[in-house]
């Protein structure tokens, strides 16, 4: 099959004009140039490498819409698997939580709803349309989750673990006072109560022992087989030392500007959300995106909680930095294969899996089509097939 009439984003360049013919769901070949009978044609719409989203919330709001109200996991992880592919994602590392009962009510998971969610994608892989895989964000008090982990690590069904301390003071909630207030608004509660809540957890967490010896056990754990490791919201030269002395090659939402340069230096990815990206600003307060890339300190763009933002983000940043479309594409495909040992994607290359988006950049950034190995996954009814 010829798509043709694509400006092409390559791993080096970009082809103003091209064609890519897809065999076998691997692209085969890649054309400076359109060519006669394509199966389809672009129109001059841009062609992507298919997005790898290292770090996805979203799935567990998808099986419980609201907070206690619960739907079929089966239709809540299918509907997101649309959502992702109509987003130009192709491959999606949902970003699972296994918190404890020390978190916040509002965050509280529990191990067994998130080991459910985790057999149940693993039955479902081969029916959904995106290849998704498993993302374990590991709070660093709930050592009683060790043995879940290592059990799921040993079936093959975990790709990715991060590691999160969630305690204000501290990474992403180092303002102790912006926190109380955001959550005081979420939860319609008051300051005072907000702040006992808080200030309680900030006591347990000073008060939990065997933490250090938890993750070194679990860090070597995992990287004995082959796992990769990162960390989560860096936000001192101390922290992004010790997490890579634990193993950690990814350091996901650096807090600051000085972590993200030590991660840096110590040859670490850095990963950022979308949504940062494409408003400008972190939510919390914390290291904008759009300033870490410009600092040459961001490797991958992750959909945090916002798929859609991924698309608009990447062109956003191709504006600001030296290396236009190829060195923002990037972020959110070469980057991430790389990081994560994906060797078979991540490039319009030939060889590599027909992971594919087709794009519209005006009046507003749309994924116009989707292929995933070839298929096409999502399709608006854009595209110009020939003959029709």
């Amino acid at each position: 099959m010829w798509l043709s009439e694509f400006e092409i984003v390559m791993r080096d360049r970009v082809i103003a004009n091209g064609a890519v013919r897809i065999e076998n769901g691997v692209i085969a070949e890649i054309r400076d140039e359109p060519v006669e009978n394509a199966d389809i044609l672009g129109g001059g719409r841009l062609l992507l490498p298919g997005f790898i989203d290292m770090h996805g919330d979203m799935v567990e709001r998808e099986v419980e819409p609201r907070t206690g109200v619960h739907v079929p996991m089966e239709i809540g992880i299918a509907e997101l698997d649309k959502r992702l592919a109509s987003c130009g994602i192709t491959t999606a590392y949902a970003a699972l939580s296994f918190i404890g009962a020390s978190a916040t009510a509002a965050l509280l998971r529990s191990e067994e709803h998130t080991s459910a969610i985790i057999e149940t994608m693993a039955r479902l892989k081969d029916e959904l349309l995106v290849d998704h895989r498993i993302h374990a964000r590991f709070e660093v008090t709930f050592t009683e989750a060790v043995g879940v982990l290592e059990r799921l690590i040993d079936a093959g069904k975990l790709h990715l673990v991060s590691l999160m301390d969630h305690t204000p003071g501290q990474g992403q909630y180092r303002d102790v006072e912006l926190y109380i207030a955001r959550l005081a608004k979420d939860r319609g509660m008051s300051i005072a109560d907000v702040s006992e809540i808080v200030g309680k957890r900030m006591i347990d967490r000073s008060e939990h022992t065997g933490v250090l010896d938890t993750l070194q056990s679990l860090s070597a754990f995992a990287r004995a087989r082959g796992i990769v490791l990162a960390s989560h919201d860096d936000d001192t030269l101390q922290k992004v030392e010790f997490v890579h002395g634990l193993g950690a090659v990814l350091s996901e939402f650096p807090v600051t500007l000085e972590a993200a340069q030590e991660a840096r230096r110590l040859g670490m990815y850095t990963a950022m959300g979308a949504p940062n990206a494409l408003r400008g600003l972190s939510y919390s307060g914390n290291l904008s995106a759009r300033q870490a890339y410009q600092a040459g300190l961001l490797d991958m763009l992750a959909s945090d909680y916002h798929p859609a933002s991924i698309l608009p983000a990447l062109l956003g940043l191709a504006e600001l930095g030296e290396g236009g479309l190829v060195a923002a594409v990037a972020l959110a495909s070469a980057n991430p294969a790389k990081a994560l040992g994906l060797a078979d994607r991540g490039a319009i290359e030939a060889g590599l899996l027909a992971d594919l988006v087709v794009v519209d950049r005006q009046p507003v950034a749309r994924v116009r089509a989707t292929f995933r190995a070839g298929r096409m996954i999502y399709g608006d009814g854009t595209l110009v097939a020939r003959g029709h």
